[in-house]
Parts: structure tokens; sequence; C-alpha cells
């Protein structure tokens, strides 16, 4: 990786961490800013640099450092109740980065975006699911109504801020190293 690219990662992984530590404590997962966050870098980032941020994000966190929501590191939390949401990222990032140049071949750049986003998102929202029924011993509509149905419209007004504010972050960056991204 270019200096550029390890930078662009690195203050990627520093808005992850930030966007955890605003959060609203809601059982059983909290509410960060996470998904705005998310988007923006799944929007302005290359599909290497998107993968390699939050799996940075997500390696730095597990080996202690207080990058989750609440402050929070290490592997229990990884192996948590709440721990899914957080590889789902990972997994959901990958998957997003994998299918936007597909949608975005056949309808554009926005659209590619946004599904791009989205597709982050569910995959976090049924990897986190599991998760959670897995260790807490809540049932798949209790854990539903409990972690994902409270979120959908917040994180859907995220992602689209994220998705702009991303697209914003794109222009600028292909402005300064006249490379379309």
């Amino acid at each position: 990786m270019s200096s550029r690219e390890v930078t662009r990662c690195a203050v990627s992984i520093a808005l992850l961490a930030v966007s955890a530590w605003v959060s609203i404590p809601l059982a059983p997962v909290p509410v960060t800013l996470q998904t705005l966050v998310l988007a923006l870098v799944c929007t302005a980032l290359t599909g290497r640099e998107a993968v390699v941020s939050v799996a940075g994000y997500l390696l730095l966190g597990a080996v202690g450092l207080p990058l989750f929501s609440g402050m929070n590191g290490g592997l229990g939390v990884i192996a948590g109740p709440t721990g899914g949401y957080l590889w789902g990222f990972l997994v959901g990032m990958a998957v997003a980065k994998a299918l936007a140049p597909l949608v975005e071949k056949h309808l554009n750049r926005a659209v590619a975006d946004v599904c791009a986003s989205v597709v982050l998102l569910l995959v976090a929202y049924a990897l986190g699911t599991v998760q959670l029924v897995a260790v807490s011993g809540m049932g798949i509509v209790p854990a539903l109504l409990a972690a994902v149905v409270p979120f959908v419209v917040p994180d859907a007004v995220k992602l689209a801020v994220g998705i702009g504010v991303g697209a914003a972050v794109r222009r600028a960056l292909n402005a300064l190293s006249g490379v379309a991204r």
C-alpha cells in the first residue's frame, strides 16, 4: 500500500473509533455513529482500502484498545452479544465493495453507492442478529425487535449522510490525486 492509502485507512480507523464512542446505550445494542462512518468509508475509499480499514479497526479493538462502543475493547466484545455486528461490518464491507462495481456497470455510481451501503448494513444486521441469538439465548423475533427494528430509521438517516459525505470526500480525493476512484 502507498503512504496515501495507509493514511486514508488510518484516518478511517480513527473515525470508526470516534463514531463508536458517540454512543447511546440501548439494550442489547447501543446506538452509535458507526453506520454513518461505514457508509462514508464504503463510498469514499477503494474496496481494498475500505476492507483494510474495517479489518484494522476490528483487529486493534480485538487486541484490547478501547475502540468499540462504551470505550470497550478485547476479544470478549467480539465474542459477546453485540460482536456479530462488529465483524458483520467487515463481511458487509467486503460484500458491498464486491457488488458495487456490478451495480455501477448497469446503473450509475450514485445508485451503486446506496446499494453498497445498504448491503453492508443488511449483512451486519444479519450476522449481528445471528450472534446475538446464539450468545444471549434470545429468540430470533425478540432479537430482531430489540437489535434491528429500532435502528432501521436512524440507520437509514446515517447511511444517507455518510453516503453524501463520502461522495464529497471521494471527489476531493480524486481532485487531489488526479485519479478516478
